[in-house]
């Protein structure tokens, strides 16, 4: 009998779940014998959660399998009541605890035009003790490709399978070699980057200024996102000054935003705006007391992804952009900003932007000089 849910007009000659199983078990991962992995996906990714549940079986593990409908975070949003948007269980808390590692796996799908950006961050604040948790623990996220995927990324499903195939290194006989290959080579950057202290960024309807000082700079090397290809710290928390134009789109909660403009002072928002998605950035800026504050600034190094796909794991890796993220830092940076909130802007340098390191030109129109 004919699976009607299958969607694929022509199977992907790239794109084997099974593969990006064994790539997410044995390099993301690193399942060892006996340890818990919690994994959590929609039931869109069903391919490859099958193939990742025997993989991390075979290795000794002991896979916890949290699936939901694609919609239920939607109806969550909708229809659940202010307790339980403000409340966190403690048994999620218990339960999180229980685990060595953990693994998320984006499942793109379709807007749903009323995704609640309010209760959305009030929801975030109450679970911030529960993502704290979590960043203690080895992670990992990752994305399945589904047809909503594909066509926001403008591509048919075979071409967007592969499409993530390639930039997961999937087609490659050796795909861990490929991601060793990325960790040498961004080495390197960081060599020079950790000798700096002000970082400038420039470019169209943009020049902000921010310190990174005495900041440790991290090597993403497809361990916490597969795929990856970026270099990134913390910024001071105190120190963005300027303005930011972040031209590609981003997707938050179902919804569309870009055009973002940002203005900092001493570190904080100021201003802010956005030609489509506006009422989603001013209320996930007053999420919390974190959330006009700079978390994470990044630089992504994957010249293999150069079309924008409307998704953040993919967009922010783009070689020739920088990222920026409101909200929380992650502790191994050396930033101290703490907040429910943690959302990656991408602005755009190949069109002849620069990022100056104490004055000094570290990447024109894209490329590292």
């Amino acid at each position: 009998m004919a699976d009607l849910t299958d969607t694929r007009s022509v199977p992907s000659s790239l794109y084997i779940p099974a593969r990006h199983a064994e790539l997410l078990a044995a390099y993301c991962l690193d399942a060892q014998p006996g340890q818990r992995v919690q994994v959590s996906a929609t039931t869109l990714a069903l391919p490859l959660l099958e193939a990742l549940n025997r993989e991390l079986l075979t290795r000794g593990a002991r896979p916890v399998l949290r699936i939901e409908y694609p919609e239920q975070l939607d109806d969550f949003y909708r229809y659940a009541s202010d307790d339980l948007i403000d409340q966190l269980h403690p048994a999620d808390l218990y339960d999180m605890g229980a685990n060595e590692a953990t693994l998320r796996i984006l499942t793109p799908q379709d807007s749903v035009a009323d995704s609640r950006p309010e209760r959305r961050a009030r929801h975030a604040r109450a679970l911030a003790p529960l993502a704290q948790l979590r960043s203690q623990r080895r992670w990992s996220l990752t994305l399945y490709p589904t047809l909503a995927g594909a066509q926001a990324a403008g591509m048919t499903l075979p071409e967007y399978e592969d499409f993530v195939a390639r930039a997961m290194f999937l087609d490659q006989p050796d795909p861990v070699s490929g991601w060793v290959a990325v960790r040498e080579r961004q080495a390197h950057l960081i060599e020079r980057l950790s000798r700096a202290d002000v970082v400038r960024i420039v470019g169209p309807e943009t020049d902000l200024t921010l310190r990174v000082g005495g900041r440790t700079w991290a090597n993403s090397d497809g361990k916490r996102n597969m795929p990856s290809g970026e270099v990134f710290t913390g910024p001071h928390e105190d120190s963005a000054e300027g303005h930011i134009y972040y031209a590609l789109p981003t997707m938050v909660g179902g919804r569309t935003v870009s055009g973002i403009r940002l203005t900092f002072q001493a570190g904080r928002v100021v201003q802010a705006s956005a030609e489509v998605g506006e009422d989603v950035l001013l209320s996930s800026l007053n999420t919390d007391a974190g959330a006009r504050l700079l978390g994470e600034l990044g630089i992504g190094t994957n010249y293999g992804i150069q079309t924008p796909s409307r998704n953040i794991l993919f967009d922010e890796k783009i070689g020739g952009t920088v990222h920026l993220a409101l909200g929380k830092s992650y502790p191994e940076t050396g930033g101290v900003n703490a907040s429910a909130l943690h959302w990656d802007m991408i602005c755009d340098l190949r069109g002849g932007g620069e990022i100056l390191l104490d004055g000094e030109v570290f990447q024109r129109g894209g490329q590292f000089v």
